[in-house]
């Protein structure tokens, strides 16, 4: 009778301990040689000379131009993040046209071509010495060198980020309350306010928490359009660059630790959101 019965595999739990022990000791190493030793050492670096230079290098000029236009780029993108995550994956999820596939390719686009590239396509396109470009510095709009290419190259690298994060949830969750909604009468605006938002509003802010971080501390699209002057187009990766170069170390890591701050703040807010999120799955 017991040969018969097939041996039942061991559950993933029942593992023997050293095993368990030796897995959560190389993803505890792991994590603390690559990412908490780093941190740390950036922050020692920043206070170790005193508040004084540090506070010196964090108020100079130059360095609160780069935050203010770091502030300033992601604030612009993440509304317009928004209003594209959200209309696509309301295309693609509850509409059926010609096409589809390839609009989830092109989503996708940012997250397999190098940032370089996005930069150099973006001078090709919004140059002086291109069609567009020209138009608009004849007209008074200068893209690249300016304020505006910064923004353009920080949309192109973080729009996924909100439309990845609502398609998967807006599948699941299929179309059925909005058709009860608009059996009842609901106009389009009443059923996304009263029924599409409420369900996918932790996604959006979870994906606009993503788009943010990235935006933030983006460098190479960014390092291209921006022509690298001080104190105009410089956000505060290309200027902890510049400082660094300069051999201001002092100046670079407080920056630095001024922008690991800011991402381990998203962190915070991700991870709130998450928390936040399970209840309603």
């Amino acid at each position: 009778m017991s040969a018969a019965v097939a041996k039942r595999p061991t559950p993933v739990n029942q593992e023997p301990l050293w095993l368990r022990v030796t897995l959560i000791s190389v993803a505890v190493l792991f994590m603390a040689l690559f990412l908490l030793v780093p941190l740390f050492s950036i922050f020692y670096e920043a206070l170790r000379q005193g508040l004084a230079v540090y506070w010196a290098a964090i108020t100079d000029p130059d360095a609160l131009s780069a935050i203010k236009l770091t502030l300033l780029a992601a604030g612009i993108a993440l509304p317009l993040n928004a209003i594209f995550g959200i209309a696509a994956a309301w295309a693609i999820t509850k509409f059926d046209f010609r096409g589809k596939s390839v609009l989830l390719t092109l989503i996708d686009l940012p997250f397999s071509v190098s940032p370089v590239i996005a930069g150099l396509a973006l001078v090709l396109i919004y140059g002086a010495n291109s069609l567009i470009g020209g138009w608009l510095e004849a007209h008074g709009l200068q893209v690249i060198f300016a304020v505006p290419g910064i923004v353009i190259a920080t949309v192109f690298i973080t729009f996924p980020f909100v439309a990845r994060e609502l398609i998967p949830l807006m599948q699941q969750q299929g179309s059925s309350e909005e058709e009860a909604a608009r059996i009842l009468g609901a106009s389009g605006w009443q059923i996304f306010r009263r029924v599409t938002l409420p369900n996918i509003k932790w996604a959006l802010l979870y994906g606009l928490i993503l788009s943010n971080a990235r935006a933030m501390g983006e460098f190479g699209a960014v390092s291209i359009v921006s022509g690298h002057i001080r104190g105009q187009t410089n956000t505060m990766p290309l200027h902890i660059e510049v400082v660094y170069n300069e051999y201001q170390f002092a100046a670079a890591f407080a920056v630095s630790s001024l922008l690991a701050l800011l991402a381990l703040v998203t962190l915070v807010l991700k991870f709130i959101v998450e928390r936040r999120a399970l209840p309603a799955r």
